[in-house]
């Protein structure tokens, strides 16, 4: 069995697994509270899936490769479920087409969630009673679900924040006019912090849950480096769009300028000018751009264009990973308070919100580390067949849920990607003295 996928004693007995189990599925379902049926009904791009289908598909998950792959006698809530609910494992069967989600008004939302109680009482009731030899087969698949859901929780939220910013007069489900954010800061000129390059190691050989894109630990070459202190703020994006940053093709990777030409793209994602004055959307409602905020819902293609007008250039992923070894944690995860936004940098914090808040475009393609191979099964399609045209981000966003996110964490993203919570931090060559 792939090292990712190996249940360790460390995590906890039997119990401590399912308490984990419960947990996760009741913090979805306070997630949607504020949400109408209407509201998780919607799909506004191919990116986004409802929040219903989202509801259906990490259940389908668990039934699929614990229930009834693991125990023969276990009945199927609905055999049609399987056709609707697969997103990509194509070992596993036939899948209903990711762009027309949306299109599925029924099952009822209400199927669904009884489809969640099913599924959720059958988990309980077979784990709990199983030998010794089944369980020790079934949870490491319990643990891979309960992330697996985790990353649907945070998805969950830049959909439904799609979803809802499509209005007018958007909804808030956290609050209107920004409630719930804290007041403005004077946010700090930027500043860099230095790093010693050398052989380092990056990656992983274990040591509670990983996933297989994280293995193997190995060595890697790096060159002396700064790295900004901070994310890039909206005010400082403000700064590059006035000076015709977007309108620069010098600026832009050749793909990046054909992608914002076609799209019109001229400034992030949720950003809307009204009366000459610029708002963002937020799940805490539309409030004027504040400039000490940490821009987010950028691509990678802005991102890149960005570094080159500061003059400085997008991090390796292996040099967030060391940073994020040396910086303080951050509070800023879903679930660890009632923020559903990035916040604003301390300005006497220095090296900061390397996790949480947004994740931060690299440079670095999405391709295996030397010695990567996937676990058998159709498990193994969950990250190595995306390694293909797509970048890697790192450090967490205050959507990425509480506990879920480690410094050798990689999410991926083609890098026209807009509607995740993503932002900026630069970096650049060591400057002496």
């Amino acid at each position: 069995m792939h090292p990712a996928l190996v249940f360790r004693e460390e995590l906890g007995a039997r119990e401590r697994l399912l308490q984990k189990f419960r947990r996760t599925r009741a913090r979805t379902e306070a997630l949607i509270a504020p949400l109408t049926a209407e509201d998780m009904q919607v799909q506004t791009i191919a990116d986004v899936s409802p929040t219903k289908w989202h509801l259906a598909h990490v259940t389908w998950f668990f039934e699929t490769f614990v229930l009834a792959e693991m125990f023969t006698e276990y009945k199927l809530y609905d055999e049609r479920f399987g056709y609707l609910f697969n997103s990509y494992y194509v070992s596993v069967g036939e899948r209903w087409s990711r762009p027309h989600r949306g299109l599925l008004s029924r099952p009822l939302l209400s199927d669904i969630l009884a489809y969640r109680d099913y599924v959720t009482a059958e988990i309980v009731l077979k784990a709990e009673n199983c030998p010794d030899e089944i369980w020790s087969k079934i949870a490491p698949l319990i643990e891979l679900g309960i992330h697996h859901e985790q990353q649907h929780q945070e998805l969950i939220c830049t959909d439904i924040k799609h979803v809802l910013s499509q209005s007018p007069a958007p909804f808030a489900p956290f609050g209107k006019d920004g409630a719930g954010l804290a007041g403005p800061v004077d946010p700090a000129p930027l500043r860099f912090c230095g790093f010693e390059g050398g052989l380092v190691e990056t990656g992983t050989d274990g040591g509670g849950f990983l996933y297989d894109n994280e293995f193997p630990c190995h060595k890697t070459w790096l060159y002396d480096f700064e790295l900004a202190e901070r994310p890039v703020t909206n005010g400082e994006w403000r700064a590059f769009m006035d000076d015709g940053g977007y309108a620069a093709a010098s600026l832009w990777l050749s793909d990046g300028w054909d992608f914002i030409d076609q799209n019109r793209v001229r400034a992030p994602l949720h950003w809307r000018e009204i009366d000459g004055e610029w708002f963002e959307y937020t799940l805490h409602g539309l409030i004027p751009v504040r400039d000490d905020l940490p821009v987010c819902h950028v691509s990678g293609y802005e991102a890149s264009a960005y570094a080159e007008w500061a003059g400085a250039r997008l991090p390796l992923e292996v040099e967030l990973e060391l940073a994020a070894g040396r910086s303080s944690a951050s509070s800023n995860f879903l679930f660890a308070g009632p923020v559903r936004h990035p916040l604003a940098a301390d300005p006497e914090a220095g090296l900061q919100q390397l996790a949480g808040g947004v994740w931060e475009w690299t440079s670095s393609s999405y391709s295996p580390y030397p010695g990567f191979y996937p676990p058998g099964g159709s498990v193994g399609e969950y990250n190595g067949k995306f390694m293909s045209g797509q970048l890697v981000l790192r450090g967490g966003s205050c959507f990425t849920p509480a506990g879920h996110w480690r410094e050798t964490y990689r999410n991926f993203f083609p890098p026209a990607a807009r509607w995740q919570m993503s932002g900026v931090r630069l970096a650049r060559k060591h400057r002496a003295g």
